[in-house]
């Protein structure tokens, strides 16, 4: 039985990946900043397979406890950086743990001889950090693939230009290091919308659900989305769950970077399908989906289906 470390794999998107290596009779062990708060992972104990389930305590800014988390493990997957639009201190709170963290899992995983694949939870901002506003440059209607050029902006929020920082730190390493003897590929998902498998209310994506089905906006960034009625690209977490164990089970993937995305809608229409009703306006495709659609043989579930997952 090959054994798969998920670093945050107690999240939103973690737990249905999390789920998918348990169902595929993977050992699965995965991380939590603080094993003491049982709420943060106790939903993973509801899931089939948990015989086969370890959960560990991991800060991944702690260089001792990654080499302890990752050491037996066939493959490891980092999905454990911080996803917060409320920010009091950028370079404690999202730029330490996204860059310093992808720093030190690279070295770490570099001298693990058990790794054979490591899959990058990236982010559409490993794209365009404007997201979703177009990149300078490009307008409403433009697309983004994964031939475009990447954009990033000193503007854009302190966690896309983190993540855009951790993704070309990975695009380093390996040009740095040509003779790896494992395979880096990353994912990078637009807003990922669906129904969580727990019940915690610290998650991002699931707030942000909420505050657009009710047309909230505690935050500049989300009173941005209404004020320009922005168009957003979404993806089932489902979806994304699948492309990420694809990616750690199919070989010849690496230094592969895929964008993970459905359909794009306005705002205006996301809080109509959030609240059960047909969008005004048709979907769009701006983020382009046909490489992981090719390599990962992923279909891409309708964006009106996901939102109707959350809302019932």
């Amino acid at each position: 039985m090959k054994k798969v470390g998920i670093i945050g794999g107690a999240g939103f998107i973690g737990s249905y990946i999390t789920k998918r290596f348990l169902e595929k009779g993977f050992e699965v062990k995965v991380s939590t900043t603080n094993i003491s708060i049982e709420n943060k992972y106790e939903h993973l104990m509801r899931l089939n397979y948990t015989d086969h389930l370890h959960i560990s305590e991991l800060n991944v800014e702690n260089k001792n406890q990654l080499q302890e988390f990752v050491k037996d493990c066939d493959i490891i997957i980092h999905g454990g950086t911080p996803f917060q639009l409320d920010v009091k201190n950028p370079q404690t709170e999202l730029f330490d743990p996204t860059i310093k963290g992808t720093e030190n899992f690279l070295e770490v995983i570099n001298n693990t001889p058990s790794i054979e694949k490591a899959v990058f939870i990236a982010s559409v901002a490993a794209w365009n950090t404007n997201f979703p506003l177009p990149a300078d440059g490009k307008n409403n209607h433009d697309t983004y693939s994964e031939n475009d050029t990447p954009f990033i902006s000193e503007e854009s929020h302190p966690y896309a230009q983190a993540k855009f920082i951790a993704n070309q730190t990975v695009n380093t390493f390996i040009k740095t290091h040509p003779n790896l003897e494992f395979e880096i590929t990353s994912v990078s998902p637009v807003a990922v919308f669906g129904k969580s498998l727990s019940k915690r209310e610290d998650s991002v994506s699931t707030g942000l659900q909420y505050l657009i089905k009710n047309k909230l906006a505690p935050n500049p960034f989300v009173q941005m989305l209404f004020d320009t009625n922005a168009e957003l690209a979404i993806v089932n977490v489902k979806d994304v769950a699948e492309g990420v164990y694809k990616a750690a089970t199919i070989s010849g993937l690496h230094n592969k970077n895929y964008l993970l995305s459905s359909e794009t809608y306005s705002i205006s229409d996301v809080s109509l399908m959030l609240n059960n009703q047909n969008p005004e306006n048709s979907a769009k495709i701006i983020y382009k989906n046909k490489m992981a659609e090719h390599d990962l043989g992923l279909p891409f579930q309708s964006v009106q289906k996901t939102l109707n997952e959350y809302s019932n």
